[in-house]
């Protein structure tokens, strides 16, 4: 591997290890934007580890149920599999399941239980083990009922409950090595002869003269030395026009050339590089992403204090009341079971599924639950411009007449001379064209003018679009009073010259997406702060600003000043999303509330976002809100109702209404939990757009 993509694999490393791993139980480490490659994998092993154990729990559960007599004598029916010495094979059986399928709930209860936490792990292992050693002494000669049937079902429950959670936030963030994609693995270096040899990106040293082709990416930061070009510069800096560079010109590494080839003196390398700052930048924003636990945490260290608490004070309360010790531990055990519904291991998780698979088929991914449920809360949503807002593209906003021609015939004579070129001007120029509907005749005798413009022969006639520099350069006269009011929105403007006179003149623009202002009037429908960041001037931020209605705009913002802009919306007090699709968006991504890519942008910002907008319709955004809230609301409902019916069945279960004959029994407590779960369920599948 070369010495630079070393140096920044190196911190895609350190940013995985210091970033905490997703806990075996969707607690506060599920909120974080994720890890690198290390944290995926060992993500995507839990997934495995926690499928596995499911599938040997469920196939276990079988035998289970058929050698418990207890629930079959409660349905009224004879249990199908009945022998001498059953109750020792059920208890082998129930062994199994309780250490295998029940390990990763006691060891999670084992870390919750060292950093003083408690959580759904320790009540989930409070409720087995109790069940577990209950049952087992029952089995060898306490009195009583045996709990193997629940201890099976409770483990199957959160195993299922579990993997379907963790499926669900699968895909942590490969930020850090999507951005070492972007440099290319090769590089061109020229000999003291100028003769050129291909090395590995990493053997570049400061001082080394690189040679850059057309269409090639540039392999690190450099002064252009020799040739001129245009640098497609957005994926990393957000300037939505190709930079026109020469002698003495600044290139980043990570840029794309254009159409001429240039020669670099090397400046920087590795960890110096513009690019691997953008690296740090990203690495330091998820390192200081705050975390939240999730709802049913919060519920489940409820519960098990009263689990606990309830547990030991009905227990001591029969014994001191006279019963005898096998009554009083079971009406504890019963409590302590029941304390644990079924229902709480699947209220969240199957919430989390549904709005998943549905925000998915709506072409909203989700890679981080946690942030998605935030998106609820969210006061502003700041928007950068190219690519987002704008499609990143060159368009024809303007045309103004210099002469007695119409803009068809403007059009087409310009047309004719673009159509040899590949440069973006020329590109927005034809499609203007096209879309117009207009045939252009054939241009002969093309010339590239570099950095100034590009001229042909169209029908006799000598015709080119050029610069502003051109026309002052050779006194070509070109006054109108609508030229500084395109200068005044930040349009690049481009001059048709025909046999030496100017005719017309082309207002380019970045083409703003035809649903931005829908996308902008919904969210502000809803309550948001609309924004806008841009490194583009300050004219055409307030132009685009104007025309989409805005709240606010940040305008000429360097790359590393994007996630600071975010941080100062947040200081006002707001919770706030970003939507970007380009590197330079990465660390913006990572600082905001919510992390929201469009799906066409860099690798990079769809790594480092929480959601991906597949369509690139930034209407999806306000989707994104309301799904978000019915999400919510949904998990507030299921875990109201898988926590709610603990405020009767467990005093029940302690017995409190023993004295008028109302004694809730293991058995029946099964069923309640049963019920309680089958609406969970239903509920979380009438969740709806």
């Amino acid at each position: 591997m070369d010495e630079h993509a070393n140096d920044a694999r190196a911190v895609a490393t350190h940013a995985a290890a210091s970033h905490v791993h997703p806990s075996p139980h969707g607690g506060g480490a599920h909120a974080g934007h994720g890890v690198a490659h290390g944290g995926h994998a060992d993500h995507a092993r839990m997934v495995s580890d926690f499928r596995t154990r499911f599938w040997v729990a469920l196939v276990l559960t079988l035998p289970i149920l058929a050698l418990s007599a207890d629930l079959w004598d409660m349905l009224g029916l004879a249990a199908p599999l009945r022998f001498r010495g059953d109750r020792y094979v059920l208890f082998l059986f129930s062994s199994v399941v309780y250490f295998y399928g029940g390990w990763p709930f006691l060891r999670g209860f084992g870390d919750e239980l060292r950093q003083r936490r408690p959580g759904m792990m320790t009540l989930i292992a409070v409720a087995i083990s109790a069940a577990y050693f209950y049952s087992s002494a029952v089995t060898f000669g306490l009195p009583g009922m045996g709990f193997y049937w629940e201890l099976a079902t409770l483990i199957d429950i959160m195993l299922l409950g579990h993997w379907i959670e963790m499926k669900s936030v699968l895909g942590a963030s490969g930020a850090l090595e999507a951005l070492v994609r972007l440099l290319p693995a090769q590089a061109h270096r020229l000999g003291p002869e100028g003769q050129s040899e291909d090395i590995p990106v990493g053997d570049i040293a400061p001082g080394d003269r690189i040679l850059v082709k057309p269409g090639e990416r540039v392999p690190t930061d450099g002064i252009i030395v020799a040739g001129e070009t245009s640098l497609d510069e957005s994926m990393l800096t957000g300037e939505s026009k190709p930079v026109e560079k020469g002698d003495g010109a600044e290139a980043i590494g990570g840029s794309v050339n254009g159409a001429g080839a240039i020669t670099l003196e090397v400046r920087k390398t590795g960890g110096q590089t513009y690019l691997s700052q953008v690296m740090d930048l990203v690495r330091r924003a998820q390192e200081s992403r705050s975390r939240t636990q999730d709802l049913a945490n919060r519920a489940a260290q409820w519960l098990t204090a009263i689990a606990l608490g309830g547990g030991l004070a009905t227990l001591f309360a029969w014994l001191a009341l006279g019963r005898d010790f096998a009554f009083a531990m079971e009406r504890a055990v019963t409590v302590m079971v029941i304390a644990c519904p079924h229902a709480l291991g699947l209220a969240v998780p199957l919430v989390v599924a549904v709005s998943t698979s549905m925000s998915a088929s709506h072409g909203l991914l989700v890679r981080d639950r946690a942030a998605f449920e935030r998106a609820r809360k969210l006061d502003a949503v700041v928007f950068d411009k190219t690519g987002t807002l704008t499609e990143g593209r060159f368009g024809v906003a303007d045309i103004v007449l210099l002469a007695d021609l119409d803009e068809a015939a403007a059009l087409r004579l310009a047309a004719a001379l673009e159509s040899q070129s590949e440069h973006p001007i020329a590109a927005g120029i034809v499609r203007a064209a096209k879309e117009r509907g207009l045939a252009w005749p054939p241009a002969d005798a093309f010339r590239n003018l570099t950095g100034r413009g590009a001229q042909a022969t169209v029908e006799g006639r000598d015709v080119k679009v050029v610069s502003p520099g051109y026309l002052r350069e050779h006194g070509i006269a070109a006054r109108d009073a609508r030229l500084d009011a395109l200068a005044a929105a930040g349009k690049t403007t481009v001059f048709l010259v025909v046999d030496g006179s100017a005719v017309a003149a082309f207002g380019l623009a970045d083409v703003v997406r035809a649903e931005s202002k829908a996308a902008v009037a919904r969210l502000k429908a809803m309550g948001m702060q609309c924004m806008m960041l841009t490194g583009d001037s300050r004219a055409v931020a307030q132009t685009v600003a104007a025309q989409l209605g805005l709240d606010d705009y940040f305008a000429e913002v360097l790359p590393e000043q994007k996630a600071e802009k975010i941080r100062e919306v947040k200081a006002r007090g707001l919770t706030v999303a970003m939507v970007g699709d380009g590197v330079n968006d990465a660390p913006a991504l990572v600082e905001s509330d919510l992390g929201v890519a469009i799906g066409a942008g860099t690798d990079v910002a769809i790594e480092a976002a929480d959601i991906v907008l597949v369509s690139n319709d930034p209407r999806d955004v306000a989707a994104i809100l309301g799904l978000s809230r019915k999400t919510y609301a949904k998990m507030i409902q299921n875990l109201l109702w898988a926590t709610g019916y603990n405020s009767f069945a467990i005093p029940l279960a302690a017995g409190v209404g023993a004295a008028w004959g109302l004694l809730l029994t293991p058995a029946v407590g099964a069923v309640f939990m049963s019920a309680s779960t089958v609406i969970v369920a239903i509920n979380a599948k009438l969740l709806r757009p």
